[in-house]
């Protein structure tokens, strides 16, 4: 009797990808790609007569912008945020692409489960809200941080570095580490059962007399494995409301300010 040998890859071929031509990889295409669908569905939607009843990728996009309008702009910024859409529109779009990438067959890896995508955009929404707070309240800004009103005097140096640091450092760095982290837990998580999956199924039949252990562990492997695929899908959905959520309210607190000092 042999024994079954469960030979899984190394970390590193889990996590990094093979480039596919000099300086390309399975990363960059997904978001070349996802940039390209974005940009050609609200090219495609903003073509024809306005005045028409929207129908097919017109109504998609314009359901799609309503979404954002009204779940995360009005919610975050009020209507003074109402120019901010189409920044918010975007990013949603794009990480959601990025991320539902991780169930597609052939690709199977979320882009976002790469450090590079999440830290670029977490910069990108840190030097706009940190433009936004100093064009409402000029050199003001980083001074109402440090020393932030309606705190007494005593404790302001404390709050004020504690309050500086969050600005600076602690926002883009939970943007970006909140994205990577659940796209990554979501995609190792299918990538195990995945191959548990298909070394219990490929080696049942071998193994007469234990078949029938490895054909219902298999099956219930199967289940949970259509489980987590359904479940990633939510997950692809909300890391991208949350991540688009949150930029509206960091550039909405810029917008706003800290309020006068006492």
């Amino acid at each position: 009797m042999h024994l079954l040998a469960l030979d899984f890859p190394p970390l590193s071929e889990l996590l990094v990808w093979r480039n596919i031509t000099s300086g390309v990889n399975k990363i960059s295409v997904i978001c070349v790609l996802a940039l390209l669908i974005t940009v050609v569905l609200f090219a495609m939607a903003g073509r024809g007569n306005a005045l028409e009843a929207p129908k097919g990728v017109k109504n998609f996009a314009e359901t799609l912008i309503e979404f954002v309008q009204n779940q995360i702009v009005m919610q975050t910024m009020g209507r003074e945020g109402l120019p901010w859409t189409p920044l918010l529109v975007t990013l949603f779009s794009f990480i959601f692409l990025t991320n539902i990438t991780g169930i597609i067959p052939t690709f199977q890896m979320p882009a976002n489960a790469r450090i590079g995508g999440p830290l670029v955009m977490a910069l990108l929404v840190w030097v706009i809200y940190i433009v936004v707070g100093l064009k409402h309240q000029k050199a003001g800004y980083f001074g109402h941080l440090l020393w932030p009103a309606g705190v007494p005097v005593g404790m302001k140096p404390l709050v004020g570095v504690i309050e500086f640091i969050s600005t600076v450092v602690v926002r883009p760095a939970s943007l970006t580490i909140r994205l990577l982290a659940n796209m990554m837990a979501g995609h190792i998580l299918l990538f195990t059962f995945s191959l548990m999956t298909k070394t219990l199924w490929d080696n049942s039949a071998p193994f007469r007399t234990l078949s029938l252990l490895y054909i219902p562990v298999s099956l219930l492997t199967i289940a949970m494995l259509i489980f987590l695929t359904a479940f990633e899908v939510l997950v692809a959905f909300l890391q991208a409301y949350i991540f688009a959520m949150l930029t509206g309210v960091y550039i909405g607190s810029s917008m706003e300010g800290h309020g006068d000092d006492h």
